[in-house]
């Protein structure tokens, strides 16, 4: 899976900040072409679902970003295998196996894996995955009261008042943009 574009461009000035110009490429979403959903922080893994001799199994991988060398070189950012016996992995297996994913069809679906020990727990209570790419899942999850049509200073504001990382808008054919609340400059809770 691509990286999700970030819904507007980002500033020069300050990497962590967008300008008010729209990335190309994402203007469906101020169309109102997209359903969007809440952003969750955590750590984005790809879960493949497939049958081995009428037993269903899942692979898990985790997602690796290119080292600064590596993107200079045009590399971009991919998943690589997820071990149980690598303690750094446990948190994404606890995941893994909280989750339902015995019901999702065959395929590799993009994930994002929360939990009290992923991302700081910033969000969610109890491990467990978020297949933001399965078939179905926009509409099931659309975020309520968030623009459908929207622009800057409409997403800064709604962002300001609700308490979620960001927002995911998914196109009927499978294209997604972002934007996060830290984009507009906004805090993001820290857990003590």
């Amino acid at each position: 899976m691509n990286k999700i574009p970030t819904l507007f461009v980002r500033d020069p000035l300050s990497m962590s900040r967008v300008t008010q110009e729209m990335t190309p490429g994402c203007e469906w979403v101020m169309a109102g072409e997209g359903i969007p959903t809440r952003k969750w922080d955590g750590s984005n893994v790809r879960v493949t679902v497939y049958w081995i001799a009428r037993a269903i199994a899942a692979n898990l991988e985790k997602r690796r970003n290119p080292t600064r060398e590596d993107k200079a070189a045009g590399a971009e950012p991919g998943y690589v295998a997820a071990d149980r016996q690598d303690p750094s992995d446990k948190h994404i297996f606890a995941a893994l196996d909280a989750d339902e994913w015995l019901s999702w069809p065959d395929g590799s679906w993009s994930c994002e894996a929360i939990g009290p020990k992923i991302q700081g727990g910033l969000d969610g209570t109890e491990p467990r995955l978020i297949p933001f790419s399965l078939p179905g899942y926009a509409e099931a999850n659309r975020l309520a009261g968030a623009p459908l049509c929207p622009d800057y200073s409409g997403l800064a504001a709604y962002l300001k008042i609700v308490h979620i990382e960001g927002i995911v808008w998914h196109h009927p054919d499978g294209r997604m943009a972002k934007i996060k609340r830290r984009d507009f400059g906004l805090p993001w809770v820290v857990k003590k």
